[in-house]
């Protein structure tokens, strides 16, 4: 399996409220062998699913082909790798310039990831630097500078608590519908603020 450590967009098929295809049991357990270790041989990974190394190879093939597998990558810890600062930004874009702003967040590497949000910001992204200062001086002296933003919020991230590649439906518990105490106030984004390109 090779490393595909160059894509930097979302693929379209993980855009927010978009319902993707449901896979058997046996692609979901394949998924899950992958997300515990993407370096697996075919032989491994058809041991550890309990399919034929043909079959696993085929099926393998099949999710790449369908845009449900989009690559393999080495998983880092950002701290070690000297990063060791982390931090949400949310932006509130100015009208009519979304698509220049989409255009500079792919150019800035700082930036790990950004999706578009409902409620009172508009755009969320997950930043790294070397110390604060660093997450300052991109917040202010960047994204702050940009003519398509209004507003920006920073939050630094004190611990990581969770951070999995990625979750599956096999991994949801079922639980009892909960007891109405309150609700949640939700904001459907305007059609102007769409999702990331797709790579």
């Amino acid at each position: 399996m090779k490393a595909n450590s160059s894509n930097n967009r979302v693929p379209e098929s993980t855009s927010a409220g978009r319902s993707a295809q449901v896979l058997d049991e046996v692609g979901y357990r394949i998924l899950s062998a992958l997300r515990d270790n993407g370096r697996l041989s075919m032989a491994a990974l058809a041991e550890r699913v309990g399919i034929s190394r043909a079959s696993a190879y085929s099926r393998l093939e099949a999710l790449l082909d369908a845009g449900v597998v989009t690559g393999f990558s080495a998983n880092v810890d950002p701290a070690k790798a000297g990063l060791s600062i982390g931090a949400h930004v949310f932006v509130t874009v100015q009208p009519q310039s979304w698509p220049s702003f989409r255009e500079r967040i792919l150019e800035m590497p700082e930036v790990e990831y950004c999706a578009v949000t409902t409620g009172e910001h508009d755009a969320m992204l997950m930043i790294r630097a070397t110390d604060v200062g660093g997450v300052h001086d991109f917040s202010t002296g960047v994204i702050a500078q940009l003519p398509e933003v209004r507003t920006v919020v920073s939050v630094v991230i004190l611990d990581e608590v969770v951070r999995r590649p990625f979750i599956l439906p096999t991994d949801l518990p079922e639980r009892a519908p909960a007891d109405a105490i309150g609700m949640t106030r939700w904001t459907p984004a305007p059609g102007a603020r769409e999702q990331l390109p797709p790579r």
